[in-house]
């Protein structure tokens, strides 16, 4: 009785896991990790708005004990490396987050909310996040307070 199987010798599969090793050494290089960093952008930039929104949303909901208001601040030199939201009235760091370093965020430093949610006076109202091409901007309207980022 002659046994008929079909399949595939070890040969067979150690040439095609050479080919498989070839076309991978070849097309990692090229992928296009530019759009990751892009993506960081993105993602730091709608963070920056939400932490300026979550600021705002102190300064109204604590105003009755704290007629000071809240306050993010940006960290170090531009392009800033991280930013803190402080309690102006205490002096309190309230929450602080680091920058990657692919991204780059410059513009004003400091964004001070008083107790109606509005920018006071002196306070920045404008962002920039980039990375690799790729560019937002953050404004803020300071009758308002009112936290925007758009794509440029």
């Amino acid at each position: 009785m002659a046994k008929n199987e079909a399949g595939y010798s070890l040969v067979e599969l150690i040439i095609v896991v050479i080919f498989l090793g070839i076309l991978a050494a070849v097309a990692v290089p090229r992928l296009n990790y530019a759009i990751i960093s892009k993506q960081k952008a993105d993602t730091v930039a709608r963070k920056i708005v939400t932490d300026l929104r979550r600021t705002r949303s102190l300064a109204i909901s604590d105003a009755a004990s704290n007629t000071q208001g809240y306050e993010l601040k940006m960290v170090g030199a531009a392009p800033y490396t991280a930013y803190e939201i402080e309690n102006r009235d205490t002096g309190e760091t309230v929450d602080s987050h680091t920058i990657d370093s692919n991204v780059s965020c410059t513009g004003d430093n400091t964004f001070e909310f008083g107790p109606l949610g509005n920018l006071k006076a002196g306070s920045g109202s404008a962002l920039t996040v980039s990375a690799d091409g790729k560019s937002y901007t953050i404004t803020i309207v300071p009758a308002t307070g009112a936290a925007k980022c758009a794509e440029n």
